[in-house]
């Protein structure tokens, strides 16, 4: 079957590596974004779909804007049973849709979590249960109708990157499972009355204070590396795990000083903190940081 690819970032390499490697698929064309600037240099970088792609020798197209005129009249071109999208960033016209069975892998079990941070909203709250759902793509974002859900379990210390991870290969089966078997499948729509929407992530989320212990440990689990977590000093904490969820304290106060570690009170809960990373400085443990603000049992981090 030949299949045209859409995506961008490393969780659409990995799927469009997996189908290239099929035997029974030909993925005639990949559409990615533009290259973009990248790093304090600024050094015009290509996605890791449009790299993977040239090293196979397809065509890779890069449009700003899908719904160009010239665009869509280029696409509709190029012959193909499928349209493969993930993660690609843009919304597809109608006329695109109605030239294949357009297919969206999205790594949340829809309706929950439409946009652009499924997996850091699972985090977030506290999800033990997560997936990709398979979609027939319509004019909306993340709307379609469903072909299938392959679900995970999510651990309760389960971080960003290996839940990113894990999530991708599940997408990656899901693709081809998917594909081959996509007669079979009796699209389903979705429950409106249960959909969620979620924003792009930005840095000023990774601000956090100490109210509610299992609320930060979270933010430290979906947003760890990037955005971080920091404190409005700038203080980040860069590693921490939940102590427990019930007890009420001031929020900030050392409550113990541990060999490796100090135990943090939160207005609800407290955490265990192990490394922090003063604003334009190093990282360090964190009793060093400590012992350089002279801070106790009973004085506040900050």
């Amino acid at each position: 079957m030949k299949v045209i690819f859409m995506g961008t970032p490393e969780y659409a390499k990995v799927i469009l590596s997996r189908l290239i490697d099929a035997q029974d698929i030909d993925v005639v064309a990949v559409y990615t974004q533009p290259d973009k600037p990248v790093g304090r240099k600024k050094i015009m970088t290509a996605p890791e779909v449009k790299i993977l792609a040239g090293q196979n020798a397809i065509d890779v197209y890069q449009p700003t804007r899908l719904r160009d005129e010239e665009t869509v009249t280029e696409l509709l071109k190029i012959e193909c049973d499928f349209i493969v999208v993930a993660a690609y960033g843009q919304i597809l016209p109608k006329k695109i849709l109605d030239h294949a069975p357009c297919i969206n892998l999205h790594a949340s079990i829809l309706p929950s979590y439409r946009g652009a941070s499924p997996i850091q909203q699972t985090l977030l709250h506290g999800e033990s249960t997560t997936g990709v759902t398979a979609m027939l793509m319509d004019v909306g974002l993340d709307t379609g109708d469903i072909l299938k859900i392959s679900t995970i379990d999510v651990g309760p210390d389960e971080m960003v990157e290996t839940l990113f991870e894990r999530l991708t290969e599940c997408a990656a089966d899901l693709t081809l499972e998917v594909l081959r078997n996509f007669s079979s499948y009796t699209p389903i729509k979705q429950d409106e009355t249960q959909a969620t929407h979620c924003a792009k992530i930005t840095k000023q989320d990774g601000e956090v204070a100490f109210d509610d212990a299992l609320e930060l440990y979270n933010k430290y689990r979906a947003y760890t590396p990037w955005p971080g977590i920091y404190l409005s000093s700038g203080l980040k904490l860069k590693k921490i795990s939940l102590e427990e969820t019930q007890s009420a304290n001031e929020m900030g106060k050392i409550l113990k000083i541990n060999s490796d570690s100090i135990i943090v009170g939160c207005k609800k809960g407290s955490l265990k903190i192990y490394a922090v990373q003063p604003e334009s400085k190093k990282e360090m443990d964190v009793l060093s940081y400590i012992n350089g603000k002279r801070l106790q049992n009973e004085d506040t981090l900050s």
